[in-house]
């Protein structure tokens, strides 16, 4: 599902124009005990290494795979100790029992969760667990800014069918989880959270947005300019907890 293509060809910038996820959550994927030294750990879609970044910090040993060649070469160059995997999610060898958490950044929606979960599920340990996130670009609870009306006019204008599904869902993500039956999800976090962005900071971050052309980059990031060059966005983020059903599955 998905091509890496359009991330592959940012893999310079993509770290740096995404921004990093909030506190809260970080302390609630803490909050599993398996980020420890001597625990193992599978990053899957991992760009330049957001998470993976984080847990080699905590001590963790981390198999980071990433389908993008280039995407891998910036994550390897910036996280030595990590192993680096390039190959996509489903095709990777994880083995059997081999992790004790694996997690998935923003990058869950990319994947065939048929060829994905059945292999994941073999590759955890019994207690481990399995930690999907991303971040909402536009809390849809804040008060609407004008930059937001912008926003919503560039897209409005749009004659491409949007994206199939809705990858920003947690409820919807949370049910393709859990609909094979090897894994049930344990607990949900939504972190809500505020950045101010100037026009150039704007450019970069909606330009790793795939369904983003260049023309509307250039527009949104104008925008900004038009508005005092620099805005407050309110976002979300969210966090699934997974845990592997005990038995389903294994052989």
């Amino acid at each position: 599902m998905g091509n890496p293509t359009h991330f592959d060809a940012l893999a310079d910038s993509y770290g740096s124009a995404r921004p990093p996820y909030p506190a809260e959550l970080w302390e609630r994927v803490r909050r599993t005990g398996l980020v420890a030294p001597g625990r193992r750990a599978v990053d899957l879609g991992a760009g330049t290494g957001e998470a993976t970044g984080p847990l080699l910090a905590a001590g963790v040993d981390v198999v980071a795979v990433e389908p993008g060649t280039q995407l891998a070469a910036v994550l390897a160059a910036r996280h030595p100790t990590a192993e680096v995997v390039v190959a996509r999610a489903e095709d990777a060898e994880l083995g059997r029992a081999a992790f004790d958490l694996a997690v998935a950044a923003t990058s869950i929606h990319w994947m065939d969760l048929d060829a994905l979960l059945p292999r994941l599920h073999r590759a955890l340990v019994p207690a481990g667990r399995f930690l999907v996130w991303r971040h909402v670009f536009g809390d849809p609870a804040a008060e609407p800014t004008a930059f937001r009306d912008r926003v919503a006019r560039i897209v409005a204008r749009r004659s491409r069918p949007p994206r199939a599904g809705n990858p920003e869902d947690v409820r919807s993500t949370a049910a393709g989880l859990t609909a094979s039956g090897l894994f049930a999800v344990e607990d949900i976090g939504e972190y809500r959270w505020s950045i101010e962005l100037d026009p150039e900071q704007v450019h970069g971050l909606f330009g790793t947005f795939s369904d983003w052309s260049p023309d509307e980059v250039d527009e949104v990031a104008a925008a900004v300019a038009d508005l005092g060059r620099s805005v407050v966005e309110h976002y979300t983020s969210w966090l699934i907890v997974c845990a592997p059903v005990s038995g389903a599955g294994r052989e």
